[in-house]
């Protein structure tokens, strides 16, 4: 799903890519719900192009893959979304202490190559907050394998920061601001960047 840029602000603002990838293997998920959030709170900060991956609506044409040259179109397009992206928000509920298979065959299947210096949010749920160090045990070095740049903070959310399927955690929402303005200044410096190694 592609969701328009924020037209709250003027034109002369860079639109920036986000590509939101949820690995939950069930729909709807709080994981979903989550990463959402995530994306909305940047959307306040700045114009951005949303296109959300939710792995659940895919799973099982991405399970039988091993290797992206079997994609049918739809997915090629999701992967290339991926590699394209200004910005990677990413989340997944925690079992076993890790990330779920699904999310890590996703990225099982992304050139080593394509993600190297993107900025990367890390988000998680999990049932209880002895899980929160997987973001720093799992899903960094993931990342850091990619030789990405994974945000320094992170955002960790538990069952009962959620009711009904909805985030009502104050303290993971004012989670979500910090790591939003900080996503939203790491988008701008890579654009800056982008455009002056053009001009150069």
């Amino acid at each position: 799903m592609i969701l328009p840029g924020n037209s709250d602000f003027t034109s002369t603002v860079t639109v920036a890519k986000v590509v939101v990838v949820s690995g939950s293997w069930k729909t709807p998920s709080k994981t979903r719900t989550l990463t959402d959030a995530v994306a909305d709170a940047l959307r306040k900060l700045r114009r951005i192009e949303t296109i959300k991956i939710d792995l659940a609506e895919v799973g099982s044409q991405i399970a039988q893959l091993t290797t992206t040259s079997d994609a049918d179109p739809k997915l090629t397009s999701l992967f290339s979304a991926v590699a394209s992206a200004d910005l990677l928000i990413v989340g997944s509920p925690i079992y076993k202490a890790a990330y779920t298979g699904l999310f890590k065959h996703f990225f099982d299947l992304i050139d080593p190559h394509a993600l190297i210096g993107k900025p990367v949010l890390l988000t998680a749920t999990g049932g209880s907050l002895h899980y929160a160090l997987v973001l720093e045990h799992q899903f960094r070095p993931l990342f850091s394998f990619f030789r990405a740049q994974t945000l320094p903070n992170t955002v960790y959310a538990v069952e009962s920061d959620f009711e009904n399927g909805v985030l009502i955690s104050q303290s993971v929402k004012d989670r979500i601001e910090k790591v939003a303005s900080e996503a939203e200044g790491e988008i701008e410096r890579q654009l800056q960047r982008s455009m002056a190694s053009r001009v150069a």
